[in-house]
């Protein structure tokens, strides 16, 4: 998997099928589905309520560290990836969420990967939070180089911190 920047919005990344780049008022209806559908949100407390999902809608557009990820292709937006400078414990965190008819395709691990390799540019380390129970983002934070370094009890459920250093 390549990286490459070729005439890119600033922060934007570009892999061999995707374009990540700042979220645009043109890909609300698909962040909206990200915070609202059922199995997307299954290990992230369940659906954002509709007051929430107002105030999201107004404050993504363009906001640094989130990233629509799109399908260079054809322009259909599969997911989002954010990064916060100040995440979880003071670290910088990556966080992602895709839409379940984009799964298994590969499209997570591949955001994920370059999102991880640019933050890991200028941050001394990253890190995610998963749910114990959501194997398959589980799967994807140690194919993108992430290790195990932390479990606890947050949201009444276990969770797992992973790390990756630079």
């Amino acid at each position: 998997m390549t990286v490459s920047l070729p005439r890119l919005p600033a922060g934007a990344l570009r892999t061999e099928r995707l374009e990540l780049r700042p979220v645009r008022s043109g890909d609300l209806p698909a962040v909206t589905r990200l915070w609202t559908d059922p199995e997307v949100r299954r290990h992230l407390g369940g659906p954002v309520i509709e007051s929430v999902v107002r105030i999201r809608r107004r404050r993504i557009v363009g906001a640094p560290g989130f990233h629509a990820v799109v399908r260079a292709e054809d322009g259909v937006v599969l997911g989002l990836v954010t990064v916060e400078a100040a995440g979880h414990g003071g670290e910088t965190e990556v966080s992602y969420q895709f839409l379940p008819e984009h799964w298994g395709n590969g499209y997570a691990r591949e955001a994920v990967a370059a999102v991880v390799a640019r933050t890991l540019e200028t941050a001394p380390s990253v890190v995610a939070v998963t749910q114990e129970a959501n194997e398959r983002s589980r799967r994807l934070l140690e194919a993108v180089g992430l290790e195990h370094a932390d479990s606890f009890e947050e949201w009444d459920a276990r969770q797992v911190l992973y790390r990756r250093r630079a």
